[in-house]
């Protein structure tokens, strides 16, 4: 299409039929479905500090707040955009002064800026997004907390490089998830608290000539404080990397634990049977029992923590001060990978909650695969007198040869293994506990260790500091 042909069908003047439909409609759409509220709600607050402070007469605020009452009931579904109207803000400005007409409408914009009502509009939504989050994450880790209450003395492999390793406890291995969404948890509260204030009162970016109270705007809006430098509160972004961090990293360490939850759950590990209520048949396959549930919970968590990148990359690299690529286009992916990690949330807690572990199977696994070998390097050290490098050779040749014969440690005799270490014989109740998983366990009573007396200790302690 030539130029002149294309002007014609799209006009020449503003806005152009494609910058509407590509830009200008949807963004009013989703300014309606996310931060119509939030805007109300500041230009209610605006207007009862305007008339505190005696910018405004009494009687003006009071029919400026009527009309914004009206308006906020409006049915959304009667806002559309038109072209009359650049955005919400300035239709919802028209609403109000169809209501007690044109001046006195404009009076609730003294002393306020698009640009100040976008940033508060921004943080008031997403406060409400991250506390959501916060909520259903601790929903998750109370479930936690409880399964791992189940399981101290449930014996199982842990695995270092995807291998087995040592003899553990499923208790000590949810304490240790739980204490990593702890931290998220953490990191998702002090990211709501850099959201959680107040930019009112920037104005355009340099405040405003007229006697104000931003501290007044604080309390109205629910704020925590407020971001003093009028130029900070403009043009910074970092609650937004802030808060796009947080999800990241929630959505990437529960990532990592779902995929052990789905290694666990398959049929030749077999440790966990997740709830029927979260599994599906196969539709050819009717033995099959598919942990869906957690396949989604895996997937979802990516794209939450895609979406959180996507913020990021959306920042780097923009000028220090108001621009729209923090503003319309950027917003809608937090609220996404938060709902999404939401979702996840819900998903994992309904499958922890629920699930049961197969401690036989479990018990059994930890005493394959040599993995309570490091006990006899600790035993010859400790109670023979050979020094940790000899006796860790010793564990080694020991390993080998087992290896060798294809047979597990307690399968060994005595006889042999005291004839494989040459100049040192060990007892029958050394030797045995050494090959047990659970004596392995029990002795590891050092402060984080695995014995149950021990992760007992550290449930205690986190349900004390979770009541604090």
């Amino acid at each position: 299409m030539r130029k002149e042909e294309f002007i014609k069908a799209d006009g020449a003047a503003f806005p152009g039929k494609v910058f509407t439909d590509a830009l200008l409609r949807p963004l009013f759409d989703y300014q309606r479905s996310h931060l119509f509220d939030a805007m109300m709600q500041i230009h209610a607050a605006h207007t009862q500090m305007l008339a505190e402070q005696k910018i405004l007469a009494e009687s003006e605020a009071g029919k400026i707040l009527n009309a914004i009452r009206e308006v906020w009931k409006m049915d959304r579904a009667e806002l559309k955009y038109s072209a009359e109207h650049e955005d919400l803000f300035f239709l919802v400005e028209s609403k109000i002064g169809e209501l007690i007409g044109e001046e006195l409408a404009g009076k609730m914009h003294i002393a306020k800026s698009r640009n100040d009502m976008g940033e508060a509009m921004y943080r008031i939504v997403l406060r409400k997004y991250l506390a959501e989050t916060v909520e259903q994450a601790e929903a998750l880790a109370e479930a936690l907390l409880a399964q791992a209450e189940e399981h101290v003395e449930s014996v199982m492999p842990a695995h270092t490089h995807t291998q087995p390793a040592q003899p553990t406890t499923f208790g000590h291995y949810l304490v240790a998830v739980y204490d990593n969404l702890i931290r998220d948890i953490e990191r998702l509260k002090r990211a709501r608290h850099t959201v959680n204030q107040s930019p009112m009162g920037a104005a355009a970016i340099t405040t405003t000539g007229f006697p104000i109270s931003r501290e007044r705007m604080v309390e109205l809006l629910g704020f925590e404080g407020m971001i003093e430098n009028s130029y900070d509160a403009i043009g910074t972004g970092d609650y937004l990397i802030e808060a796009a961090q947080s999800l990241v990293s929630l959505m990437t360490n529960m990532g990592r634990w779902i995929q052990e939850f789905l290694r666990m759950a398959s049929k030749e590990v077999g440790l966990l049977r997740v709830s029927d209520a979260y599994v599906q048949i196969s539709s050819i396959m009717p033995q099959k029992r598919n942990p869906v549930s957690m396949e989604h919970s895996r997937a979802l968590a990516s794209s939450a923590a895609a979406e959180g990148l996507a913020v990021i990359h959306m920042i780097h690299n923009t000028p220090y001060g108001d621009i729209n690529d923090t503003e319309d286009d950027l917003q809608p992916h937090l609220y996404t990978g938060i709902e999404k990690a939401n979702r996840v949330l819900r998903l994992m807690h309904a499958v922890v909650t629920t699930l049961t572990f197969n401690k036989d199977r479990a018990l059994r696994q930890a005493r394959e695969n040599m993995i309570t070998i490091t006990e006899l390097a600790d035993v010859l050290a400790r109670d023979y007198g050979v020094s940790f490098r000899r006796a860790h050779h010793k564990a080694s040749l020991i390993a080998r040869e087992a290896d060798r014969q294809e047979k597990e440690l307690y399968e060994i005799p005595l006889e042999t293994v005291n004839g494989w270490l040459g100049d040192v014989e060990l007892t029958a109740e050394d030797w045995n506990a050494i090959a047990d998983p659970v004596a392995f366990v029990e002795r590891r009573r050092i402060t984080g260790g695995p014995a149950p007396d021990v992760v007992r200790g550290m449930i205690a302690k986190r349900k004390q500091e979770k009541d604090a």
